[in-house]
């Protein structure tokens, strides 16, 4: 690969981004139905982009189902809380009736993103200063790992799965995490083990990207969609936020680290 061509997609990657954090910085900073309508709208792109890989012949069923994640990210809070992980989940058994081929990779990672999705939004009901600090840690775990696997190269973390990355880029990755958390220490109630957790919250989410690879890989696919120049689809931009945030759930349930999310 030539100097060049390594930072080919730099341009597009960087205007695009800008674009995405404002976006997100207004939508987390405001809250409410602005970051409701946001989540909601990522789901539906992100179900749509899934079915779209798996069932690229049946255009109506990814849009129903795009409808159906969106509607139910929109309504979600609004219902008692017994209720709503269930309802979280009914959109990716719907689709199994949509899905003739990867049933497996739908149901599996069709819960990835709803339950992502979910989280995001019981993080922020804890307070916007969680959701800053998880899409710090996944933004810069991302943007450290890109510039090292790029100037430092060698041996790739994952070549079958994954044949960009390389164990600089995520260890970089996971540096880059540990030093907001440091930042974040100021800003929280949490103690030095939020440099901790944030390590593996990027691990969580460089694992995210793997897993969407390793889909794309399966079915064929470059990109999941063209919707995000220099990115690919939405899923490709945020696969790894799913990863992380598919953790905070979790996390969520077993601990009071993380408040809101369980």
């Amino acid at each position: 690969m030539s100097a060049a061509s390594k930072w080919n997609d730099l341009l597009p990657r960087l205007l695009s981004a800008l674009v995405m954090v404002a976006v997100g910085v207004a939508a987390i900073w405001i809250g409410g139905t602005v970051f409701i309508a946001l989540i909601a709208v990522l789901a539906g792109l992100m179900v749509w982009e899934l079915m779209r890989m798996l069932e690229p012949e049946n255009g109506s069923a990814r849009i129903w189902m795009a409808l159906l994640a969106a509607a139910v990210m929109a309504a979600v809070l609004f219902l008692p809380p017994p209720a709503r992980l269930p309802v979280v989940l009914a959109p990716v058994l719907v689709g199994l009736s949509s899905v003739r081929a990867h049933r497996v990779i739908w149901l599996g990672y069709g819960l990835v993103v709803m339950l992502g999705a979910f989280s995001a939004l019981n993080l922020r009901e804890g307070g916007a200063i969680w959701v800053v600090w998880l899409v710090s840690v996944v933004a810069i775990c991302d943007i450290a790992g890109y510039f090292a696997g790029r100037l430092l190269g060698g041996p790739k973390f994952w070549p079958r799965v994954s044949p960009k990355k390389t164990w600089s880029g995520t260890v970089a990755g996971w540096i880059g995490a540990a030093l907001v958390g440091v930042c974040f220490m100021a800003y929280s109630p949490a103690g030095p083990e939020l440099v901790i957790v944030s390590v593996i919250m990027a691990f969580a989410s460089q694992l995210g990207d793997v897993a969407e690879s390793a889909i794309k890989r399966t079915v064929g696919v470059k990109d999941s969609s063209n919707l995000i120049p220099g990115h690919g689809g939405v899923l490709d931009r945020f696969d790894a936020m799913l990863g992380a945030l598919l953790l905070a759930l979790f996390a969520g349930f077993f601990t009071s680290f993380l408040p809101g999310v369980g």
